[in-house]
């Protein structure tokens, strides 16, 4: 049912003590209130603590509206809900909320707003930031054995998958997550023949491997069968149908197992999948033991891509991640895109011994497109592939591995933190 719920936090009230205290008195005064905002009242019911302080429901035709009062650090708590069943009665509760909160006469109201009826997919960057989508309506949900998925479809960015409570990938802007994913990796490689996606069962990214013609073979490695069950039956539009070409093998299998096992090499890995933390199933493919791993799996000339995460919101996590890759391989190539879906600046990098995507002239990386015909390229192109690994000074500064100063004599002075190559 559609409707509007509004509560409020209101501090530093500075109407008489006796209005926090009465609660009889304000029952009176509540009902008159709801029924000049134009609403209904069905009953009514407070109760008065000993301590001054009083709760109080209103039921209302059109819901309900609660208060809560502690004289003692002059607060109140407010919640208004109405069904929008009646027009009109949206700008009624709104009105009536600012009653009730000048009533109080606060010096500050911490207010939210939520609109029942639509589903609003959460994206949170850190402890107090994050990113909203509004969806129309939910296509799905699902409890598999390791987590909860869920597809909505939305305005914005079409059809959106969410993995786990955030938001993976969508319809409408997958390209540039996906394409920045494999492309300046994949381009600035000779002949890229095997190749390895662990996670990324949308198929998305596996989908702009195989558009390099030299691929003969791509693994994809996926834990949970019903995010492939899933994706094949909404998500078309983004794997367009790879999962039955004849070069793709799909193991339904955990990803840090695989690499712990396998004796192939591979010219390509990415982790397409974000956990580098505690509450994260995918957090041991992080740790510095799993990467050494993955090292010793790449080919000659071969590369690691990752991500790093959101630099501006996690820079701690960004930041020790890299010093992880840092100790690990020769080369590492930090760039950024800024990712639609998730609402941030988005890092990941490229880690090899031998291969330095950076090296490479906007010419030469749209000379390989021409030569490899390319197919379908909606972001990537030469001059990108130059713009993403161009860093911003702080974000050099966060990557940047660290360097022994030596004095004259050649005896360790101290440890600072270079510029990013």
């Amino acid at each position: 049912m559609k409707g509007l719920h509004l509560v409020g936090d209101l501090t530093g009230c500075q109407c008489a003590p006796d209005s926090l205290r009465g609660g009889a008195e304000f029952e009176v005064k509540c009902t008159e209130m709801v029924h000049a905002a134009g609403l209904h009242v069905l009953g009514t019911r407070f109760h008065q603590f000993d301590a001054g302080g009083f709760t109080g429901v209103l039921l209302l035709t059109e819901s309900h509206v609660a208060v809560h009062t502690w004289p003692d650090q002059a607060g109140v708590t407010l919640d208004v809900y109405v069904a929008d069943a009646v027009p009109g009665n949206v700008a009624r509760a709104e009105r009536l909320f600012e009653a009730l909160a000048a009533h109080f006469a606060p010096q500050e109201t911490a207010r939210c707003a939520l609109e029942r009826g639509e589903h609003l997919l959460m994206e949170s960057l850190n402890e107090s930031t994050g990113f909203y989508i509004r969806a129309q309506r939910q296509l799905g949900e699902w409890q598999t054995q390791q987590q909860r998925v869920a597809v909505y479809d939305t305005t914005a960015y079409g059809k959106v998958f969410r993995v786990g409570g955030s938001n993976t990938i969508s319809e409408r802007e997958e390209f540039v997550y996906h394409e920045n994913l494999a492309h300046p990796t994949l381009t600035a490689h000779n002949a890229p023949r095997n190749a390895l996606i662990i996670g990324g069962g949308d198929g998305g990214a596996a989908e702009e491997v195989l558009k390099h013609p030299s691929v003969e073979r791509l693994t994809l490695v996926e834990s949970d069968d019903a995010v492939l069950r899933v994706a094949k039956d909404h998500f078309e539009s983004v794997h367009r149908g790879v999962f039955e070409h004849p070069k793709l093998e799909v193991v339904v299998r955990d990803g840090l197992a695989f690499v712990r096992e396998t004796k192939d090499k591979y010219d390509f890995i990415a982790l397409d999948l974000y956990g580098d933390d505690a509450s994260s199933p995918a957090q041991a493919l992080f740790d510095a033991e799993a990467l050494q791993r993955m090292r010793q799996m790449l080919a000659p000339g071969g590369a690691l891509v990752l991500h790093l995460g959101p630099p501006t919101a996690q820079p701690a996590r960004v930041g020790d991640l890299a010093q992880r890759l840092n100790g690990v391989f020769r080369i590492v190539r930090p760039y950024t895109v800024f990712a639609p879906l998730y609402g941030a600046q988005w890092a990941m990098a490229v880690c090899s011994d031998k291969l330095d995507p950076k090296a490479y002239t906007a010419d030469e990386i749209d000379r390989r497109i021409e030569q490899r015909r390319l197919q379908d390229l909606r972001f990537y192109n030469g001059e990108t592939h130059e713009g993403v690994f161009a860093l911003p000074n702080f974000l050099r500064d966060l990557v940047a591995p660290p360097r022994v100063k030596l004095s004259t004599r050649g005896r360790r002075l101290d440890v600072v933190r270079s510029a990013a190559k």
